[in-house]
Parts: structure tokens; sequence; C-alpha cells
């Protein structure tokens, strides 16, 4: 039995009320009684329950999620999963918000950032492309106290703020085994797709990528990114160009969270069956699209365990706990046609 507030009380040679004020840092105690009850604390190992802490306080945890203003199917699975936490947790005294800003606006998005307040919001979990205006702007609300985690995508140089998301690196060295496997041991080119070169996770996937075919595959060339901005024109345009001046293109790596744009283009202008295609995450575009043979390979994380995640590591931080690192890894998945369930 682990030791209760009476323990304490006992251990400190001070009230249960005075214990009860100690604990959940209520005015009226004196720094002697304090100082008695904190070095008890760590006599008998003492462990407040967060639970009950949330009880005492009529606290209420407010989180709020950072999302894209744009965006396809990924982005409205991401909503959809925020939805289903927010209905869930609010019997756990739990609020979830989420605000979309148009986060390709760094400028935009760190007035944003600045604005919000402290005191009426406990976390923030922001997803956006790097640039150094919003790492700023992250790094003064947490000097500000506010706990922050970063959603999806991160921001180099801001080791100190939480991660949610599987490792890119992994993710883009799996697309590049997938690729290579499944082509032929013969010379060809790949053609490798994002929405912006912009965003960290795609330069880490692309580096994961170029790892594993500059490695085991040297005789397959991997062509420069192209950058669709998650436009259905320039998509066309930039991906018909590529496939028109090279005839040797046996494979295709789609790095965005969204896909439908880049493989609707590529099958504009040649037939996507002949090609080896990998893409990330699961939607029901893609789903369908690995039924019907258009891509050969899905990789994903998922959102709802992303989200749950990000939520969880904003308690724990809000509770002065520490987050239970293996609960909140994010698996790569791979999916499959054969793998998928019916």
């Amino acid at each position: 039995m682990r030791p209760t507030a009476k323990d304490l009380a006992e251990a400190a040679g001070v009230s249960l009320a005075t214990v009860d004020r100690v604990l959940n840092d209520r005015p009226n105690v004196s720094p002697k009684a304090a100082k008695k009850v904190s070095e008890a604390i760590d006599r008998i190992g003492f462990v407040r329950n967060p639970a009950a802490v949330v009880l005492a306080r009529n606290k209420v945890y407010r989180f709020q999620f950072v999302l894209p203003r744009k965006g396809d199917q990924y982005l409205r699975e991401l909503l959809a999963r925020v939805e289903e936490a927010r209905q869930t947790l609010r019997s756990d005294l739990t609020e979830v918000s989420v605000a979309q800003i148009a986060v390709d606006d760094p400028y935009q998005l760190s007035r944003y950032l600045a604005a919000i307040d402290a005191e009426t919001v406990d976390g923030v979990a922001v997803m956006a492309p790097e640039s150094p205006q919003v790492r700023d702007a992250l790094g003064r609300l947490m000097l500000r106290g506010m706990h922050v985690v970063q959603f999806l995508s991160g921001q180099e140089k801001l080791e100190t703020a939480d991660f949610v998301g599987f490792d890119n690196f992994a993710a883009g060295a799996t697309a590049g085994k997938i690729i290579g496997r499944f082509l032929p041991q013969a010379p060809a080119k790949i053609m490798v797709v994002a929405e912006t070169m912009v965003a960290r996770d795609s330069i880490e996937r692309r580096r994961g990528f170029d790892g594993i075919m500059n490695a085991q595959f040297p005789h397959l060339k991997t062509l420069p990114s192209l950058e669709t901005y998650g436009d259905e024109r320039r998509a066309g345009t930039v991906i018909r160009q590529v496939l028109e001046h090279n005839s040797d293109i046996r494979a295709a790596y789609i790095m965005s969270p969204e896909c439908r744009i880049p493989i609707l283009a590529i099958s504009q202008f040649t037939d996507v069956r002949a090609l080896t295609v990998v893409v990330h995450e699961h939607t029901p575009f893609s789903e369908e699209a690995l039924r019907n043979d258009g891509i050969d390979a899905i990789i994903a994380q998922d959102p709802g365990h992303a989200v749950r995640s990000a939520i969880r590591i904003m308690r724990a931080r809000t509770d002065m706990r520490e987050p239970i690192a293996s609960q909140e890894k994010i698996r790569i998945e791979v999916l499959l046609k054969e793998n998928l369930r019916a």
C-alpha cells in the first residue's frame, strides 16, 4: 500500500488539513509546516494522486490543437479524432478545442500563438511546417509556462518541447526498402513528390529514403523532390513535366500525408498500376487505391493514437509528471492490400 495523506500528516507531525493545503497550494500555511510536509514526502515516498488533486481543486484541463486550415482527407481524419477525444474527455474535466490556421504563413501562425492566453489554455499541440518564426513563437509560449507538443511535424532546435509522431527518418527508409525490393534488378528512376520541402517531416523522410537507396539500391536513381503545395493544377503540371522527360520512371514515393492529388495527377499521364507506388497515411482514398492496385503500400501512423498521445502528454506536464514514453511511441504501420481489414 502506498502512503496516504493521513500517513504523510503523521510523518510530518502536522494536521491532515495542513497536508491538504500544502499539496493543493492553498494559502495559510507557514514555511515551517510546508518544509515539514516536503521533507516527509521524500522520507516516506508519498506520491500525489493526480485524480485526487483535480477533484480537490475542481480543475479543468484546457488543451488546444492548432492544425492547418487547408488539407484533404488526412486532415479530416485528424479533426474527427480530435472531436472524438473532445466528446470522450468531457466527463474527465478536460476541454479539448481546435484552431485551424494558415500554417503555411509563419507570421500569421506566430501572431496567433503569441495571442494565446496561458491563463485560459494549459497546453497546445501544434502541427506546422518548420520556420524560425514558429519555432521562436513556441519557445516564447514555453517560457510563459505553456505546455507545447509538436504534433506530427516538429521544429528543429526546439528539443525541449515534446513531439508526437513516428520517426520520419525511419518511415522514409522503410519506403526506400519497399520500393527497392519491389522493383526488378534493373536501372530505373524514382519520382519523389512532397507537398512542401519546408516541412521537417518531408525533409527527414527524404533523408531516410535517400540513405537506403544510395546504400542498398545504387542502380536506382531518385529524382529531385517535386513540391505540389497541395494545389491540383500545380501537381498536374510538375508531374506531367517529369514524366514526359523521364520515360524510365518505374516508381513513385509520395512523401506528403495527402496522396490523393499526386496520385490523380500521375494517373492523368501514365498507368499508375505500371509503377511501384508507396504513400503515407491511411485515408479512404489511399485505402481504395491500395485495394485497386493503384498503389502498393501505405506507411501509416494511427491518427487516433497521435491525438490521444498529445493529450496525455499535455495532461502529464500540467500535473508535473513525466509522460510514459513507451505508451506515447507512435508505431510505423506498413499496410499492403493483403493485410487490409475487410
